[in-house]
Formats: C-alpha cells, sequence, structure tokens
C-alpha cells in the first residue's frame, strides 16, 4: 500500500440504488416545488379576538 486511503468502491447494486434515490429525492422536490404557493397569494393572519369582548 502507498498510505493513501481510498474510499471503498460501490457494488453496482448499490450504484444503482444511490441513482434511484436521488432521482426519487428530485422527484419529491420539484412536486414540493409545483405544490407550493407563492408568499403575494397568501392571506395574513388575523388575531383572534372573540376572548377581548368583555373588557
Amino acid at each position: 500500500m502507498d498510505g493513501v486511503q481510498r474510499e471503498p468502491t460501490q457494488s453496482r447494486g448499490e450504484q444503482i440504488q444511490a441513482a434511484e434515490h436521488e432521482a426519487a429525492k428530485q422527484r419529491l422536490l420539484a412536486q414540493a416545488e409545483a405544490d407550493r404557493v407563492p408568499v403575494e397569494e397568501t392571506t395574513r393572519a388575523v388575531p383572534d379576538r372573540r376572548g377581548n369582548r368583555g373588557r
């Protein structure tokens, strides 16, 4: 050995699994972005004032 540590090589199955995992992650991120509601389209929260009537 020349003293240089090398990363262990991944088996073909591990490479396929990692690629599938990354593809699934990208699909989820794309779906989340498609479902995202822009801040401009949301309504402001209004405080609940029902408890202040008797004061």
